[in-house]
């Protein structure tokens, strides 16, 4: 299949974040049920390494080394012809290798059936963990007042 050059940076971005922060475990679950197999050959085997985490004070502030985070990556050419890499939190290569392989089948003719079968699933997986945190977190919260007082004219 052809390489896919309708591809925005945008949408690649948004898949391999995805693929980076997925749990192991549901990534592995998503390729087991899609059934993919292509053919590929190592570019650059897996392989575990640090990056440095950056922060800003704020959200907003100046950016400043937080700390260091395990991180695993390959890169792989499928036989035909596009090219993936993976990224992903730890030290799972295996979620590497199936990060790597989503991101060059998303840039093929199969593009489509990957996203319906892997990216979705996962996207809705991660969706529903943050809704149950947050929802868990906005039971805890509390709002405070101040009443006005008649000694504060």
């Amino acid at each position: 299949m052809a390489e896919n050059s309708d591809i925005s940076a945008e949408a690649r971005r948004t898949w391999m974040g995805l693929l980076a922060r997925v749990p192991h475990d549901a990534l592995e679950d998503a390729w087991t049920k899609a059934a993919l197999s292509p053919k590929f050959e190592w570019l650059r085997r897996p392989e575990v390494g640090g990056v440095m985490i950056q922060g800003r004070t704020g959200g907003t502030g100046a950016p400043f080394n937080l700390g260091e985070m395990t991180v695993t990556r390959c890169s792989l050419a499928l036989q035909s012809g596009p090219i993936g890499h993976g990224y992903v939190q730890g030290r799972s290569k295996s979620a590497a290798e199936i990060a790597a392989l989503v991101d060059a089948l998303m840039q093929t003719g199969s593009a489509d059936q990957v996203k319906d079968r892997v990216i979705d699933p996962l996207m809705r997986q991660m969706n529903d963990t943050k809704s149950a945190r947050a929802a868990k977190a906005a039971a805890t919260k509390v709002e405070f007042f101040t009443m006005v007082r008649g000694e504060d004219t």
